[in-house]
């Protein structure tokens, strides 16, 4: 599929979405990125914002089959990943798939989970495919999970663990939406039955995949690696950060900014297209440290100030 025809179906999706979720556009292409470069997404809101709603639609416009887990205290790895199970008529153990076995996973509430059943999720994350009682089993294809948390309730969490944040390609938050988009909201309440609007399916499964793979015919000069390598480079230089950005992450930053580059119909990555996409794609990566953290120092200001630092190339 050409990068042309990949922007339109990305369109396409992006519409379908709009029609039942109220969002901002450019929330949903960030969530959009993560199916695009193979990716996981984060959303962090507080609740009834729409997040559920965003995860499932985008799976239904996708075509894509969908599965859900409500993360809570008591969850064990065997809830996600599946068990053995004994057959009585054959004699044999078999094993049962788990929710994890879908195209499109919602880790709903993801921290509500305990460290060892949130990390069940590294392997799948990661290699597509989990392993059970030294048995590995695949995962479909395509495969990327949409986790939600909830940033103002702490009771009862758990911090996640920074090498699964890592794993996150992009983290997005909703917000509130704005007068006329909630006034929207009720209106559409007055004139449906129905608790949740539809969605249109609007690809299959192979236009999927062939859309992911758009994103490595996209151009990206050797200006650009270097702009990308300086940019998380110099985080992990930063006064106010322990812990930089991974050299996994500087990867996630050059496949994301190819596929923010299929989504604008463009051939090639600019320097505004990597500053398009570098918060939602870094922040969540760095660690600050305890007096950043002690003065409410964002994650999201430290990576402006990162970018408005760092020279930008000039690129034909």
């Amino acid at each position: 599929m050409d990068i042309a025809e990949a922007s339109a179906k990305c369109d396409d999706v992006l519409a379908a979405v709009e029609r039942a979720v109220i969002a901002d556009q450019s929330f949903l292409e960030t969530t959009l990125l993560g199916v695009l470069a193979r990716g996981h997404v984060l959303l962090e809101d507080v609740p009834g914002t729409g997040k559920t709603l965003t995860a499932r639609s985008v799976a239904t416009a996708l075509g894509l089959s969908f599965s859900r887990i409500q993360f809570t205290p008591d969850l064990l790895p065997s809830d996600v990943t599946g068990t053995h199970i004994f057959d009585e008529s054959t004699g044999e153990f078999s094993f049962r798939e788990g929710p994890v076995f879908a195209n499109v996973l919602l880790a709903d509430e993801i921290n509500r989970a305990p460290p060892k059943t949130q990390s069940a999720l590294l392997e799948a994350m990661e290699e597509r495919q989990v392993t059970v009682d030294g048995e590995t089993h695949e995962l479909p294809d395509p495969f990327f999970v949409i986790a939600t948390q909830n940033p103002i309730e702490h009771e009862g969490t758990f911090s996640l663990p920074e090498a699964q944040v890592d794993r996150f390609a992009v983290k997005a938050s909703m917000g509130y939406p704005s007068y006329d988009g909630e006034s929207e909201l009720l209106h559409r309440r007055l004139n449906r039955e129905n608790r949740s609007p539809s969605v249109e399916q609007v690809l299959t499964t192979e236009q999927v995949r062939a859309i992911q793979g758009t994103p490595e015919t996209v151009t990206v000069d050797d200006d650009i690696v270097s702009y990308i390598l300086e940019i998380c480079r110099a985080t992990r230089k930063h006064s106010q950060v322990s812990a930089g950005v991974s050299p996994r992450g500087t990867q996630r930053l050059l496949e994301t900014a190819r596929a923010r580059a299929v989504i604008d119909g463009r051939e090639y990555v600019s320097p505004d297209t990597v500053k398009s996409i570098v918060k939602p794609v870094l922040a969540h990566r760095i660690v600050l440290t305890a007096d950043a953290r002690v003065n409410d120092v964002e994650k999201a200001a430290v990576i402006e100030s990162v970018v408005n630092d760092t020279p930008v190339p000039t690129v034909d």
